[in-house]
């Protein structure tokens, strides 16, 4: 019969044995978005975070564990993504959720990561409030936002002559807090400049003739358009019909991305200022060992998502290898002022607000060989577009910032 003492002798040998398994187990990451609603965007970016795991663990791991994420579709309803997300913490066991694509899901699971006290890393929702009015502690936004967009089109937008301006969004957080964003910008460059107009249509339900019927009767000099997917399309086949374009100029926000401009093809509206990404174009050594990295193991060219999804999951990777942890806590330490390596370069998650200083591409769209294509453009560093520490201290709750 085993005596006590002897349970006690194995027990003390059994211990570190159970604590390297434990060790090696595999980290669990919760990822999340809209890949049924907007494929067009979310596959390219579950390409680009599936690329980036393979690296990992082909690499060993991090921090000697073998990644693993479990992934799921919220099919673009906040309410779905809140209870996939209950059931990736309480029955999947994930340390960490990750993704989202539209702002008002991005805001509903950053809510949810407030109540369950567990880290989330927004990857593509552009709404400031993320950050901001409603940011949390426990979320981290990869993407540059709405504000940091707008201020980026707004340095070209100022130049423009008109001043009588026409804007078209989707009517949901996304369109609204880019509108709200860019208004405010560009007046404050150019107080002179008026908005004679708007639509706002539901998301994926443009009525482009409608839409642009309305902004020819207004007459405005100049044109800011935050549609995208399906309707961006719509808007600019019917724009070209009626000779809205190019007859005004059109500042757009994403509309360079390739996601939009692999649809457009020879139907590209030339000479609208846009944010995008000229992936063809970028010579620096960051962007071509991922493009060669992507190509390889893809055979085409990445999209904007593709970068998004590679850029989210890296630096979730440098968290855990600073923090030596999963605990929540030391992730959200590791996480603040954290410095990695994008596609784009060197960024940084502000310790102040939790937001990348990751920035876009700004030119003007063309076609070349049937195919549109950005032009003229520059890489805008994220950190030079957002407003002063203290205009964030005050957008951010008081207790985000402890």
């Amino acid at each position: 019969m085993t005596t006590r003492r002897e349970l006690l002798a194995l027990a003390a040998l059994a211990a570190p044995l159970h604590r390297a398994f434990a060790q090696s187990a595999p980290i669990r990451i919760g990822e999340i978005n809209s890949y049924s609603t907007i494929p067009q965007f979310t596959i390219p970016y579950r390409m680009g975070w599936q690329l980036a795991v393979e690296e990992a663990n082909q690499a060993g791991g991090v921090s000697g564990r073998r990644i693993e994420v479990v992934s799921r579709d919220d099919a673009g309803r906040p309410d779905d993504a809140i209870r996939l997300a209950t059931e990736l913490v309480s029955n999947e066991k994930v340390v960490l959720l990750a993704g989202t694509f539209l702002s008002n899901v991005g805001l509903a699971v950053a809510d949810f990561a407030l109540r369950s006290k567990v880290l989330f890393v927004a990857a593509e929702p552009l709404s400031d409030a993320v950050v901001w009015e409603k940011g949390n502690r426990y979320t981290f936004r990869l993407r540059p936002s709405t504000y940091m967009q707008s201020a980026m089109l707004v340095e070209e937008a100022a130049k423009l002559p008109g001043r009588r301006w026409a804007v078209i969004a989707p009517n949901y957080e996304y369109g609204q807090s880019a509108v709200a964003s860019f208004k405010a910008l560009l007046k404050a460059r150019r107080p002179d400049v008026e908005f004679v107009a708007e639509q706002w249509p539901a998301l994926g339900k443009l009525e482009a003739a409608s839409a642009v019927q309305a902004i020819l009767a207004a007459r405005p000099d100049a044109i800011f358009n935050v549609t995208f997917g399906a309707d961006l399309p719509r808007l600019v086949r019917e724009g070209n019909l009626r000779g809205l374009f190019p007859r005004v100029p059109v500042v757009s926000l994403l509309s360079g991305e390739p996601e939009y401009l692999d649809v457009l093809k020879d139907e590209t509206p030339k000479g609208w200022i846009v944010t995008g990404y000229p992936w063809d174009q970028i010579s620096t050594p960051e962007h071509t060992k991922f493009l060669e990295a992507y190509r390889k193991r893809y055979g085409d060219y990445p999209r904007l998502g593709s970068v998004v999804g590679y850029a989210t999951f890296t630096a979730i990777f440098e968290a855990l290898r600073k923090a030596q942890s999963t605990d929540t806590e030391k992730l959200i330490a590791a996480m603040r002022g954290l410095e990695w390596t994008t596609p784009f370069g060197t960024a940084v998650f502000r310790r102040i607000d939790q937001q990348s200083t990751m920035g876009a591409y700004v030119g003007k769209l063309d076609v070349r060989d049937g195919k549109g294509t950005m032009v003229d453009w520059r890489y805008a560093d994220g950190a030079k577009f957002l407003p002063p520490d203290a205009e964030v201290a005050r957008l951010r709750p008081a207790e985000a910032q402890k």
